[in-house]
């Protein structure tokens, strides 16, 4: 997976912290950077670990079911993205804790539960040739540097943006899952071609 593919992926799952960012954003007084800014962090803080977390419980099951890593890629990047789509169109306002700032302990239960979709990722980063702690920081400084701008776009931008974001993050999971699905196919096949046709050269011979 090169850089570019895992700054598409950072971005994509930063949406959610995104669409969140804006929504405290908008509730939050005029200057308390301190507290946009702790917000951030911890966004991107998680964004970081759950990656790490996936990917430790990952390569306890490389062996079982490298045969078909290019599906669980490809099925949990592209639930992850259907669910993030669905979210952005959903017409539902449930997030009735975005109307005031909240307290650590919400904030931190916040980070998590935008963080969960990075824990699927670092999942599919078990099966990939990749250095999972430069792509986890990538993630999460990636996230942070977002959700920031989130937060201090959130006084100008409405809410529409938020789901918005949650389908472009959402459509670029799903663009990366079958990229790498199609690449892996195309592979296969064509290792299989060359094997076919080493074996057809030497009966001949």
């Amino acid at each position: 997976m090169s850089v570019f593919e895992i700054i598409l992926i950072s971005i994509g799952l930063a949406m959610d912290a995104f669409g969140v960012s804006i929504g405290k954003g908008l509730t939050m007084p005029v200057g308390e950077n301190g507290r946009k800014v702790t917000l951030a962090f911890l966004f991107g803080l998680f964004q970081f670990l759950m990656p790490v977390i996936g990917w430790l419980i990952g390569r306890q099951f490389i062996d079982v079911i490298s045969e078909w890593d290019h599906w669980i890629i490809f099925g949990l990047l592209g639930y992850l993205g259907i669910a993030m789509i669905r979210e952005g169109l959903s017409d539902d306002d449930d997030e009735d804790d975005d109307k005031q700032f909240l307290g650590a302990w919400e904030i931190i239960m916040l980070s998590v539960a935008t963080s969960l979709d990075a824990m699927a990722v670092g999942l599919t980063f078990a099966f990939l040739p990749i250095n999972v702690w430069e792509a986890s920081t990538m993630i999460g400084v990636i996230t942070f540097g977002i959700s920031l701008v989130g937060v201090y776009l959130g006084k100008f931008m409405g809410q529409f943006v938020g789901k918005y974001a949650d389908i472009l993050g959402g459509g670029v999971l799903i663009l990366i899952g079958t990229k790498i699905l199609l690449q892996h196919l195309v592979l296969s096949e064509n290792f299989k071609r060359c094997i076919y046709m080493k074996v057809s050269e030497t009966e001949r011979i």
